[in-house]
């Protein structure tokens, strides 16, 4: 019978690999511990949601929307969706178990995976890892400010290098409205040199043509006026509180007139954290004020702030450092004799909170010490007869290639082997 050929994943859909995953792990431990410190409670949302929710939330005219979205009908005649971003979904997990009230502000976490059918590229996927975090309830200038500073802080624990946070206002419905039309009229007369799907945009929302990463639009646009030149004055004053507890707090940023974000619920205060290394689209993450976001969802009137990571592209550039962990002590029982006792050493091991790979046994001691060297351990402890009989192991130390004897006590907790591995080379202690 003829072999089937394997399956492999969906186009834009990956598995994300034990040496990844731990480098992920890495990020998700220093990203918890930030969080934590700055007062936030971790939320986990489903990852399918009515349509409705990001239709009304995103925008119908965006990209996200009209193209990029993974939707179906389900067998009660719903529309649902799996979810492309969880700014949304926190909101409406907000709402739904009254977490804010107009009195009461509310600091929310997530992580988890996202779904967009866009073109895979370096780094992006159509199933992508996001970390994120929103404030609800305010609506100041000074929980923009900690939220960077937040950011800041998270880059610098996982080492992320060559990145930059870009930092524009958008306005909102008292400025942006003119601003639109002064836009609009500027593109209309250099239609015909746009690409086309900045033709489109003209028509569902104009400022997205200034975020375009065509060079030729990018050229075209360079004269366009810009939203940060007509703020209103309450706006402007926003940004300029912005910028002045960032230079307080000693919060490098970049000003970028030209960051518009792709969802229609942004306003005021927009960032971008970009990096370099990653080719033309380099964002790694951004985010933004919301203040409609919540009153325009059936919520309370209160204003919100936050941002999302994307994990992939955050992973590419974070320090080389965030390596996989390496098994301490490997337990190589040469004979099927010594496989119980192999067995009851790794675990009194483990119990003391020791990482340990137990090999099995019948193996020569040459494929044995093979695998441990793969497996990146300090220390193996070989078990043969002439072990058994004398009630010890032998114990290798892989960095200095010497062997020390080691006395076994089956009856004790444990602790006598960890200390006796700390004085032979102090990698299990």
């Amino acid at each position: 019978m003829a072999r089937s050929a394997h399956i492999t994943a969906v186009k834009g859909f990956r598995d994300v690999l034990p040496d990844e995953s731990a480098r992920w792990h890495v990020l998700e431990v220093e990203a918890l511990d930030v969080f934590s410190i700055y007062g936030f409670e971790e939320i986990r949302l489903p990852i399918a949601e009515k349509t409705e929710l990001f239709a009304r939330s995103i925008g119908e005219s965006t990209d996200i929307v009209e193209k990029e979205m993974y939707t179906f009908t389900d067998r009660g005649d719903t529309s649902i969706t799996l979810r492309p971003e969880a700014t949304a979904s926190v909101v409406r997990a907000a709402i739904e178990h009254k977490l804010i009230s107009a009195d009461n502000e509310r600091r929310l976490f997530y992580r988890g995976p996202m779904f967009r059918r866009e073109r895979p590229q370096k780094g992006r996927f159509r199933q992508f890892y996001q970390i994120g975090a929103e404030v609800l309830g305010r609506d100041d200038a000074l929980v923009d400010a900690e939220v960077l500073v937040l950011l800041r802080d998270l880059l610098a624990r996982v080492g992320a290098s060559g990145t930059t946070i870009e930092l524009n206002s958008l306005g909102d419905e008292s400025c942006r409205p003119a601003y639109r039309e002064r836009l609009l009229a500027f593109a209309e007369e250099r239609r015909d040199g746009l690409c086309e799907n900045c033709r489109q945009r003209l028509t569902r929302n104009p400022l997205r043509v200034l975020d375009c990463k065509e060079e030729g639009c990018r050229r075209i646009m360079d004269g366009a006026p810009l939203l940060i030149d007509h703020l209103c004055e309450a706006c402007e004053s926003h940004f300029a509180s912005v910028r002045a507890l960032l230079d307080a707090a000693a919060v490098s940023v970049t000003i970028n007139p030209r960051i518009v974000r792709g969802l229609d619920y942004y306003c005021r205060t927009a960032f971008e954290i970009t990096a370099t290394g990653l080719g033309s689209q380099n964002a790694i993450g951004g985010g933004g004020r919301y203040d409609n976001l919540v009153a325009h969802l059936g919520g309370p009137a209160v204003g919100g702030v936050g941002f999302a990571l994307g994990v992939e592209r955050l992973g590419m550039v974070m320090a080389q450092s965030a390596q996989t962990r390496q098994s301490t002590v490997f337990v190589a029982p040469l004979t099927d004799d010594a496989r119980s006792v192999g067995l009851c050493l790794a675990t009194r091991l483990r119990g003391r909170g020791k990482s340990v790979e137990l090999a099995a046994g019948g193996r020569s001691l040459k494929a044995l010490m093979r695998h441990a060297n793969r497996s990146g351990a300090h220390l193996v402890l070989i078990i043969g007869a002439d072990e058994l009989s004398a009630r010890r192991a032998t114990v290798r130390d892989m960095r200095q290639q010497t062997d020390h004897p080691l006395s076994i006590d089956l009856d004790s907790s444990g602790q006598d082997l960890v200390e006796q591995l700390s004085r032979l080379g102090g990698a299990a202690a």
